[in-house]
């Protein structure tokens, strides 16, 4: 038996090696192929569960041994799984792109379609149906043959694409290092980043410090480090990843939009985005740049005003001429010396363990359910941990892994995972969902546990945001269950979850010294609430600026307009603090857009932070632990996955259209009164 297609629950990741995965792969597709065909020769009376019930096996099967050899390669790409996953990327991406253009497929779906019962069904089997005809057509299955093995050929080069500029992202990052023995330059550093960076230069067997390109070595340097040569020596490193040599992946870029652009067109549509954002709340590549340049007129005087002070508090710094590497480290001291708030003063209130206790508190509380940490050896490294989530009546609703420390071979980031999706089966049982949580954050050091940032805080109850929503999902189809919604409602019940992250009453749950066990001092918690809204004007402008860049290139970019970073960085200028603030090689290492899933759909993040803020001032109102809203919450949000539409689930919720002044309050500190 090849590990790789076992089904048992949990998998078995301490036994599959690089040399089962082309095997396994291989297989799953055989029997996959072989399921299709099934499928088309079935001779007798369709039904759903002998068309549509049987294309979902034979997807989920495949699916499952795919996603674990890609999870493999994102969390230990060694040369070895790298090579492998490889070889058989092209070979599941041709199988994933010829299925909706098969037509012999196509008319027994139709033929099912057409039949009395799939008339008459009602709710989400309805929904099935109807997303599944649509998503054929989408996917060109009414296309002439010639355009159909373009579609095909199309799908298997993107995705091939998208794998390599991943792989350039990560490895440029792991390439660069930072080595400094004159400690004289290492001023203003936190003992944290500093322990740790000499712990970094220890495991490469040099001596002084080591600062790397990833998040917890990099962000700590641009916040505190006095050395301005130095700040920007790592900021350029940071922007210019994948720029050059054999890892530039600006050739890649051009040839990604060149081949979004032809699918588009193919398959009828104007642009990209168009074809993109059909299915989102949004509807086209147009409504989602109006939603970007509305939001931007609406942050543009917060905006001026934090750079207004940035600037003028630059000069008692003695920084005459602001620099993009001055300002994080800027803002940090505005921080210190307005707020009388360092933000390194809250790490030792955030252990690792505790934050966990404290987000699995908190959904007890609003939920009912219970999480637990549970033995099992089938792991796929050292650091990671697993848990077990179970419902009031002690029904098994999913486990998961966590994954959390930063390590070579391992991407950047931090992101959701689902491996297994369960749900309610025909018998009357509950099949656990199986998900994963993984991040990058800073490591454990002088037998400690690991002690977090307030904003590492925050990616934790994120990622277990979009975790609950798949493992407390109660769809009984898999394609309509947990995250796989609308891209423009996914990052909903991610960016809820950090509500609880700025609220005393939940931070005195989890948020106890290290040392002492006290909780937050109060003045403390004012000093950090009062700091809150000071520059995310700033960050607001940033997110809307890699939106509205995303959106542009997939809708209005062709070669005829020249070279591909130069345009994006015209788009970025007003944005940016000055024009040339714009001009750098960030877009390489685009992976949201370029290797992830949200081409043509970052803007997703601000519209889903409109809906999430207006939903959190739910539980405002009514009570931040209140477990009817909870409960409310559960029902209509995170346990219907895409069974229904999410315009009518959210105002099913909130009782109202999504309004976007609770962001403005809440971000920008806007003097906007609540709705009604």
């Amino acid at each position: 038996m090849n590990p790789l297609l076992s089904r048992d629950f949990p998998i078995p990741f301490d036994q599959i090696k690089p040399e089962h995965i082309v095997p396994g792969v291989r297989k799953a597709l055989e029997k996959a192929e072989q399921g299709v065909n099934d499928i088309i020769s079935f001779d007798g009376s369709r039904s759903f569960e002998n068309t549509l019930g049987a294309l979902e096996t034979i997807t989920e099967r495949l699916d499952r041994a795919v996603t674990v050899a890609y999870h493999l390669n994102s969390v230990t790409s060694t040369p070895e799984v790298r090579e492998a996953f490889n070889t058989v990327l092209p070979e599941f991406s041709a199988f994933y792109a010829k299925l909706p253009l098969s037509d012999e497929l196509w008319q027994a779906v139709k033929g099912y379609a057409d039949t009395p019962a799939a008339q008459a069904l009602t709710g989400v089997y309805k929904r099935h149906l109807d997303k599944t005809l649509d998503e054929f057509r989408r996917q060109g299955a009414d296309l002439p043959p010639q355009a159909k093995a373009r579609v095909e050929a199309i799908n298997v080069e993107l995705s091939q694409l998208q794998i390599r500029f991943s792989e350039h992202v990560l490895d440029a990052t792991d390439q660069f290092e930072l080595i400094i023995t004159d400690e004289d330059q290492l001023a203003g550093l936190p003992e944290a980043a500093l322990k740790q960076a000499r712990a970094d230069a220890e495991a490469k067997g040099k001596a002084g410090y080591r600062f790397s390109l990833q998040i917890p070595s990099y962000l700590p340097f641009m916040k505190h480090a006095q050395n301005r040569e130095l700040r920007q020596q790592l900021h350029q490193a940071f922007v210019s990843r994948a720029s050059e040599g054999e890892l530039s992946n600006k050739p890649l870029i051009a040839q990604i939009l060149k081949l979004r652009g032809e699918l588009a067109e193919l398959l009828g549509y104007a642009t990209f985005a168009d074809y993109r954002l059909e299915r989102n709340m949004v509807g086209s590549g147009q409504a989602a740049l109006a939603f970007e340049r509305e939001l931007f007129e609406k942050t543009l005087p917060y905006w001026q005003e934090d750079i207004a002070t940035l600037s003028a508090h630059a000069e008692t710094l003695e920084i005459d001429t602001l620099e993009p590497w001055d300002v994080t480290f800027v803002s940090e001291r505005y921080r210190e010396t307005h707020f009388a708030f360092d933000a390194e003063r809250l790490r030792p209130y955030f252990p690792l363990p505790q934050v966990l206790r404290g987000l699995f508190d908190i959904c007890q509380r609003l939920f009912g359910i219970r999480i637990q940490e549970a033995d099992t050896d089938a792991l796929w490294h050292k650091d990671v941990k697993f848990y077990e989530i179970q419902a009031e009546n002690g029904v098994h609703l999913g486990s998961f892994y966590t994954d959390w420390f930063p390590r070579e071979a391992k991407r950047g980031g931090a992101w959701m995972n689902a491996f297994i999706t369960g749900g309610p089966q025909a018998d009357g049982s509950f099949a656990p969902h199986l998900g994963l949580m993984c991040g990058n954050f800073t490591k454990p050091q002088d037998a400690k546990p690991a002690l977090l940032s307030h904003r590492e805080v925050q990616t934790t109850f994120h990622e277990f945001g979009h975790l609950l929503h798949h493992c407390l999902s109660q769809v009984p189809i898999r394609e309509r269950a947990g995250t796989n919604v609308a891209w423009d409602f996914v990052e909903l019940p991610s960016q809820i979850m950090e509500n609880w992250c700025w609220e005393k009453e939940a931070l005195d749950l989890f948020a106890r010294h290290v040392d002492t066990g006290e909780t937050i001092p109060a003045e403390l918690f004012e000093k950090m609430s009062a700091a809150r809204v000071f520059m995310e004007a700033n960050q607001q402008m940033r997110q809307l600026s890699f939106g509205t860049v995303d959106l542009e290139l997939h809708t209005a970019y062709s070669s005829e307009k020249g070279d591909v970073i130069a345009y994006a960085n015209r788009l970025m200028e007003p944005f940016s603090i000055r024009p040339h603030f714009a001009h750098n090689q960030f877009l390489n290492a685009f992976s949201h857009i370029f290797a992830g899933a949200y081409a043509a759909g970052y803007y997703s993040y601000k519209w889903s932070e409109v809906l999430e803020a207006d939903a959190f001032a739910r539980f405002k109102e009514e009570g931040i632990f209140n477990r009817e809203t909870g409960r409310d919450y559960l029902e209509n949000i995170l346990s219907k996955g895409d069974s229904e539409d999410p315009a009518v689930l959210f105002k099913r919720f909130r009782g109202r259209e999504p309004n976007a002044d609770a962001l403005l309050r809440r971000n920008l500190g806007a003097d906007i009164p609540a709705a009604d």
